[in-house]
């Protein structure tokens, strides 16, 4: 099948007050990849990837693999990043490899989903964090309750403390890459320094034993494989500055530098936080958990007492995740309305602040709508396969780029290139076939999420590019 070429944007989407502006250093995309990826997942993922492996050194090593592969994907798109320094991340490369569908696909995956979906679900989690605290925060009954046919709407005291958190950060990246790049730069620092005070203290202080590190159960290299779904999982968001490229200052040498500073630091301390685990707890008791391993392994390492300074640090983790989700989602967006894939008013950017603001507030709107209608965890769950799919798919773009324009000037070339990205690929591949093999019924309904697409696409297609 042919696939008609998206129009040519108009003029009126490449006027110079329309763009947005460069002022993002590299140290500032850096923070967006961490507090993109530092999430609820290293808190609790570890007890699950411990119950697949039964065995401490090959946990260790399914969490170096699994590093690995995340930053072989980063090189792939800071090659790419450096080539098409465009917003939109993989939105961009796939329309240049395998033309506007799929790169539709990818977009509206993001939109319905893949950022919306995570920014519902953690400020719900953020909820349950401060509920710790102020108990009605966490409450989930609703106050009223308004049935929709398929879905029913209902607020609660938690929804309104989501919805709270969803409304005011988007507000702050809406006020301008300013006053957006301190809050995230904030919250990247405070996670990361916290997690490195739990590493420092646990291993110098805390009540472990190194006997935890010994383990008689055979690797089994199946095993291993499927613990690296979960723990790709939790390394998911390592592409993030790639959505912030058209805001990169020398795009050419800053994002490849985010984007390998980032991944390096998160797989840093992704593997430095499941040898403290392992060294509270050996992997049976990890396995068995009843709790977030994080607060398993510190009610071991420090005492009971350390439960609330725990979620204060949580507190701060969801908060850099949901913030993080709202800086990048809505580039994906931006960049598909100025190809008339979007709401076309998605393609201005603000007069004053020069940002996004109308993606923002669709994204914004939409996570809203995923809190009030409580779908998310079925989207998120149903979906969640395919963001490793794009993501396979955006690497695999570094090849028909490599071949179609071989001569094109790349400021950065993947590291490991072709072995790395096709690794990436391979590894990508092997998971999506596995969550399709495993769980048939969420894959199928993340398919026709997918092609529930397909019709959308043409008729936006048809309208043409944004305009004035």
């Amino acid at each position: 099948m042919t696939v008609a070429a998206v129009p040519a944007p108009t003029s009126a989407v490449h006027d110079p007050s329309n763009q947005l502006e460069r002022r993002l250093s590299a140290y500032d995309a850096a923070a967006v990849v961490v507090s993109n990826v530092i999430g609820s997942g290293i808190l609790f993922m570890p007890a699950i990837v411990a119950g697949i492996v039964g065995n401490p050194g090959a946990m260790l090593t399914v969490w170096v693999v699994g590093g690995v592969l995340a930053f072989a994907g980063a090189m792939a798109y800071a090659e790419l990043a450096a080539l098409r320094p465009k917003a939109g991340g993989e939105y961009v490369y796939l329309r240049e490899a395998f033309g506007p569908l799929a790169a539709f696909l990818t977009g509206w995956t993001s939109f319905v989903a893949g950022f919306s979906g995570a920014i519902a679900a953690t400020s719900m989690g953020l909820a349950g964090f401060l509920g710790r605290f102020f108990p009605a925060a966490g409450d989930p009954t609703p106050w009223i309750s308004l049935p929709l046919g398929i879905v029913t709407m209902s607020l609660s005291p938690q929804g309104v403390v989501a919805l709270t958190a969803i409304v005011a950060l988007s507000m702050v990246h809406i006020l301008g890459i300013g006053p957006g790049r301190l809050v995230q730069n904030g919250l990247a620092l405070v996670k990361v320094l916290a997690l490195l005070v739990f590493v420092a203290a646990g291993l110098s202080v805390g009540h472990g034993s190194s006997t935890h590190f010994v383990g008689s159960t055979p690797w089994l290299p199946s095993a291993m494989l499927l613990a690296l779904i979960p723990v790709m999982f939790s390394y998911s968001g390592w592409n993030a500055a790639a959505y912030l490229a058209e805001e990169v200052r020398d795009p050419g040498r800053n994002v490849p530098r985010a984007l390998l500073m980032g991944t390096v630091a998160v797989v840093i301390l992704y593997v430095a936080m499941n040898i403290v685990y392992l060294y509270a707890l050996d992997v049976g008791a990890m396995a068995g958990v009843q709790v977030r391993i994080v607060d398993a392994a510190a009610e071991v390492l420090f005492g009971p007492r350390i439960a609330d300074v725990l979620t204060v640090v949580s507190i701060f983790i969801v908060l850099g995740s949901i913030s993080a989700n709202v800086f990048a989602g809505p580039r994906v967006y931006y960049a598909m309305a100025r190809d008339g894939l979007f709401l076309s008013a998605a393609a201005r950017v603000h007069p004053k602040t020069h940002t996004p603001a109308v993606s923002i507030a669709a994204q914004g709107i939409w996570s809203a709508v995923l809190v009030l209608t409580g779908t998310f965890e079925r989207l998120v769950t149903y979906t969640g396969f395919a963001v490793v799919l794009f993501a396979g798919i955006a690497v695999a773009a570094l090849f028909v780029l490599r071949r179609r324009e071989p001569d094109a000037p790349r400021p950065f070339r993947a590291l490991g290139y072709p072995v790395a990205p096709g690794l990436f690929v391979l590894a990508s591949a092997a998971m999506v076939v596995n969550a399709i093999w495993r769980e048939p019924g969420p894959s199928l309904a993340g398919l026709a999420i997918l092609g529930a697409g397909i019709p959308v696409y043409f008729l936006l297609q048809r309208r043409g590019p944004a305009s004035s």
